[in-house]
């Protein structure tokens, strides 16, 4: 607001390119966090706190709304309602696909004009750039050079001038912890202060039904069927599974929303502890409040990341004697394949029936 002040400019007037603007100026005064500690912000956090403030403020009503800009690319634009209507792409994987693709844009030029050399030469600038991204990149290109044949806007031969990226699904094992590890984790989150209340809530999801970080993201309200104790579930194919409600999750979310939930209309289950009560704008969150919590444990030698309890909640239920069908069931995996990845980890099943290596003793 101050600066707005300064810069003499009107909340009506407030664009992408004056949030630009504001994020990028020489700010020298440090702003309150929370805690009462004073620190400086840099320009990436100036302006995404600016874009989610007007956000909130538009939303309210206290601000005019701006009508979304169309794409300037007539292909993207298509291309992009493809994905939300016909392939039930998610809102972040839409904004994923689009920015590699803006990327790769300036190298090749109008589509009808795209050929091999072109195509090769682009993925390989890319690619250096993100190389750890490398297969969702040969995904990206796939689907948006499908989709342009499919228009007739690029010959089909193209679709073969992608270079294909080696994947071993099985090469690795699954990391995870014993069920003590995970006790401990629990055991690490206060409820002292809402957002701890929220917390131990969101870990006792991951860790009891082996929930992924966007699955937890995405829940709402409406999903919890209090009367039949079940929790419905909807993951990365949008089909909706039902999953039983364990007493101590469904404990730590009733007073999750009897003591601790921001007083917002969001039908979102959780939210940010801070204003503008807001959902989780993706799972790193998520991965953010494990991380918290096992500092605040002194727990070490525990893998980063969110999904380590669902590795984790796979891994024990097969070794207590779980079959593989049931342990697919209950991470509501589509396909077997990705359940048999966890048999490599079932070490006491496999020593039983390991043959002796030829030439010497058996194990």
């Amino acid at each position: 607001m101050a600066w707005l002040r300064v810069t003499r400019r009107q909340w009506i007037d407030i664009d992408d390119t004056i949030i630009d603007e504001y994020a990028a100026h020489d700010c020298r005064c440090p702003v309150w966090r929370k805690r009462g500690q004073l620190v400086a912000t840099g320009t990436k956090r100036r302006g995404r706190c600016a874009r989610h403030f007007v956000e909130f403020l538009r939303g309210r009503g206290a601000i005019p709304l701006v009508e979304p800009v169309a794409d300037d690319n007539p292909h993207m634009s298509a291309y992009l309602a493809w994905l939300k209507q016909h392939r039930g792409a998610t809102d972040e994987t839409i904004r994923r696909y689009r920015t590699d693709i803006r990327r790769l844009m300036p190298m090749l030029g109008e589509p009808s004009l795209w050929d091999a050399a072109g195509l090769r030469s682009a993925f390989q600038r890319r690619s250096k750039e993100t190389p750890g991204s490398v297969s969702l990149l040969v995904t990206i290109m796939r689907s948006y050079i499908r989709f342009l044949v499919v228009r007739g806007e690029c010959r089909p031969a193209l679709l073969h001038a992608v270079p294909s990226v080696q994947r071993y699904r099985l090469s690795k094992l699954p990391r995870h912890v014993d069920p003590a590890t995970i006790e401990r984790i629990i055991a690490a989150c206060p409820t002292d202060r809402p957002v701890e209340v929220r917390d131990k809530a969101i870990i006792l999801l991951l860790a009891r039904l082996g929930l992924r970080a966007g699955d937890i993201q995405d829940m709402r309200l409406e999903d919890i069927d209090w009367r039949s104790g079940h929790l419905t579930v909807k993951g990365k194919t949008r089909r909706p599974d039902r999953l039983p409600l364990p007493q101590d999750v469904g404990d730590a979310i009733l007073a999750y929303l009897a003591a601790a939930r921001p007083k917002a209309v969001e039908e979102h289950l959780f939210l940010r502890a801070q204003a503008p009560f807001r959902p989780f704008r993706s799972s790193a969150e998520i991965a953010g409040i494990v991380a918290r919590t096992r500092d605040r444990g002194g727990i070490d030698g525990v893998p980063t990341g969110s999904h380590i309890f669902r590795h984790s909640l796979a891994t024990n239920l097969l070794r207590a004697g779980a079959g593989l069908e049931s342990v697919g069931t209950i991470l509501r995996h589509s396909s077997p394949e990705t359940t048999a990845i966890y048999a490599k980890v079932d070490l006491p099943m496999l020593m039983k029936i390991a043959q002796p290596w030829p030439g010497e003793q058996s194990c």
